[in-house]
């Protein structure tokens, strides 16, 4: 029989001061799909927006004895169909040293009872079409890909015209 210890997973709201490891998270999730050089962000604009008057989003972390473990970065939706709110999970991360602990699945599942408990019926997220992963992961818990949905994104320059362009007509 083994000796292993089964590690505590701690699960609490993020603090500004665990800014640079949600940072790193994002970082970490990036490099594991390979695509960290489309990282813009940094630490002040994660601080900026997620603990400012007016925050963007929420944080839960995870810890394991006092260590970040992972992250699972998420804000508010709402569904009209369905009539009623969710959360749409932007980012799950846990890191490799804690991986096959169920960090990710303890993260998302204490959001899922937040939004229950506040009256929401669903989580959403997206996943990188690369990240295979992920795809199991989240295929295992029971969060399923969808095929009755399509993303579709404007971003960049073509956002910038989009959203200035003036030729609309119904602009005073």
């Amino acid at each position: 029989m083994s000796n292993i210890k089964q590690a505590t997973v701690h699960i609490r709201p993020a603090r500004p001061e665990d800014t640079n490891n949600i940072h790193a998270g994002l970082l970490g999730i990036a490099e594991t799909v390979g695509e960290l050089h489309k990282v813009r962000s940094t630490p002040d604009d994660i601080r900026r927006d997620g603990f400012g008057d007016r925050p963007h989003f929420q944080v839960l972390i995870a810890e394991i004895d006092s260590e970040f473990a992972g992250m699972c970065l998420y804000f508010p939706i709402y569904s009209t169909w369905r009539g009623r709110p969710g959360a749409f999970v932007q980012d799950l991360f846990v890191g490799e040293a804690f991986r096959g602990k169920k960090v990710g699945e303890k993260l998302l599942r204490r959001l899922a009872r937040q939004v229950n408990d506040d009256g929401g019926v669903y989580l959403e997220l997206a996943v990188d079409t690369g990240n295979f992963g992920a795809q199991r992961f989240y295929d295992r818990i029971g969060i399923t890909h969808q095929d009755d949905d399509q993303v579709h994104r404007i971003i960049g320059d073509a956002f910038i015209a989009f959203a200035t362009a003036r030729d609309f007509g119904d602009e005073t």
